[in-house]
């Protein structure tokens, strides 16, 4: 990262370096990846660019609930969306790796009221998501991942 700038404020090519280096990580580990990501469930998405139509990688949190995978939005409280939400919504055809398990889902964004409904679960499963949407009045999307 560069001097003190919030990882979510960093340009795309510092985002992009951390993103292939953690994703170095879960694949010489079978999909553990340590130090802030650290016990929580991580995946990797792979989306086509909106604009570029080139793949983009991104690991990400994943939150299985009632055997339903979701990822979420939250760009650290930012006030903007990530890439990767911007993305899947031009494009919801993606592959997402789990482990050493890899395979192609479509996304299905939540409603508002889906969103609503679902994010204390989220926040149960990994506390500091609560803080993320704390620090912003955008609501964080979520995505349900299905399998096709």
């Amino acid at each position: 990262m560069t001097d003190d700038t919030p990882f979510n404020e960093q340009p795309a090519a510092v985002i992009n370096e951390f993103n292939d280096g953690i994703a170095r990580e879960f694949h010489a580990n079978g999909g553990d990846v340590g130090g802030q990501f650290a016990g929580v469930p991580i995946l990797l998405l792979t989306n086509t660019g909106a604009k570029s139509g080139q793949k983009r990688l991104n690991p990400l949190a994943y939150f299985d609930i009632d055997e339903t995978i979701y990822i979420v939005g939250s760009f650290g409280g930012a006030d903007k969306d990530p890439a990767w939400v911007h993305n899947l919504r031009a494009n919801p055809h993606a592959h997402i790796d789990i482990g050493t398990d890899g395979y192609d889902v479509a996304a299905h964004e939540l409603s508002l009221d889906e969103r609503d409904a679902l994010y204390p679960k989220v926040v149960e499963q990994v506390p500091v998501f609560a803080e993320y949407q704390e620090k912003t009045a955008r609501p964080i999307p979520i995505f349900e991942l299905r399998r096709t």
